[in-house]
């Protein structure tokens, strides 16, 4: 028991010192993939056959039962554009994430190993044009691991917008023409899916890709003689400074103390809500909830008590 309190605790410190560790994986080009082990809750071996679900997307394979709840099996290499996993007939696995507060299996060709990196060692690519590619690392080798935009594939896939249309979003009787917020996100369908929302709302909305930028936008506007936003919305995993670090560099500045801060993240484990408290922000809302996260805003900034 208390080889997995030290492991939770040193995972935590971790994510409060802009480092990630990942667990890298391969496909069916055999190149290296990882994805943050925050967002992993188990890796199984495939089976050979799956429930398929008619009219579904073609990466969809179908559903596998876990722990007696049925997910979805998504082929990530087919859902990149590569070959698909024959799965019937070769060895795969599933790695069983979190997303967005839903469970999907991805199928995968193999697990590697884990690997721990500070996000000042990731980069965002460039030269490449893959939308669902968000950043590259280096193994101790100096092989190149790609980081997938889970976000932009699930949303080609399953849709991540449901919800938008609710009547019940736009509140008319609130005066949404006076926020102004500050989006930061280095998903593009994360930050598509956030500006609908706030073009819905009526609210006016600056985004940028990473938190460097951010920083910049903020440092910049600490100079005006009034705030140029009332609120940042920014993503906890980013290339060169994730969110917790952006949230506390952000509260060094007395020119911020007032400032709202919302952490909006897929990894929807609730201890994100105590670290994002810990680090200054002034709230954590999971993706991707439009309603949920309407009504947050409105409350933090003083449109609804």
């Amino acid at each position: 028991m208390s080889s997995s309190i030290d492991e939770a605790a040193q995972r935590t410190s971790l994510s409060m010192s802009n480092q990630m560790e990942m667990l890298i994986f391969s496909l069916t080009d055999n190149q290296l993939y990882g994805i943050n082990v925050f967002k992993i809750i188990e890796i199984i071996e495939c089976p050979k056959k799956i429930d398929s679900i008619p009219h579904s997307h073609p990466s969809i394979k179908g559903v596998v039962d876990f722990r007696g709840k049925a997910i979805s099996a998504l082929d990530l290499s087919l859902a990149v554009g590569l070959a698909g996993k024959n799965f019937n007939d070769e060895p795969a696995y599933l790695i069983i994430c979190e997303y967005n507060r839903q469970l999907t299996a991805f199928i995968i060709e193999s697990p590697e190993k884990l690997m721990t990196r500070s996000w000042g060692d990731i980069h965002k690519p460039k030269g490449i044009n893959a939308k669902s590619l968000v950043a590259i690392a280096y193994t101790d080798e100096n092989e190149a691991v790609m980081l997938l935009d889970i976000e932009t594939i699930l949303n080609d896939v399953v849709g991540l917008d449901q919800g938008m249309e609710e009547p019940s979003l736009c509140r008319d009787n609130l005066d949404w023409s006076s926020l102004r917020i500050l989006l930061v996100d280095d998903s593009r369908s994360a930050l598509l899916l956030l500006q609908s929302l706030l073009d819905k709302l009526g609210c006016r909305h600056i985004s940028m890709q990473s938190a460097a930028q951010a920083l910049d936008f903020l440092n910049n506007s600490a100079q005006e003689s009034s705030p140029l936003v009332d609120m940042v919305i920014s993503d906890i995993e980013m290339p060169g400074m994730d969110g917790f670090t952006l949230v506390r560099t952000i509260r060094e500045n007395p020119a911020f103390r007032d400032l709202k801060i919302m952490l909006h993240s897929s990894m929807s484990n609730p201890t994100n809500q105590i670290k994002a408290t810990q680090v200054g922000a002034n709230d954590f809302v999971a993706k991707f909830d439009p309603i949920f996260l309407s009504e947050r805003i409105a409350t933090l900034c003083g449109l609804i008590s």
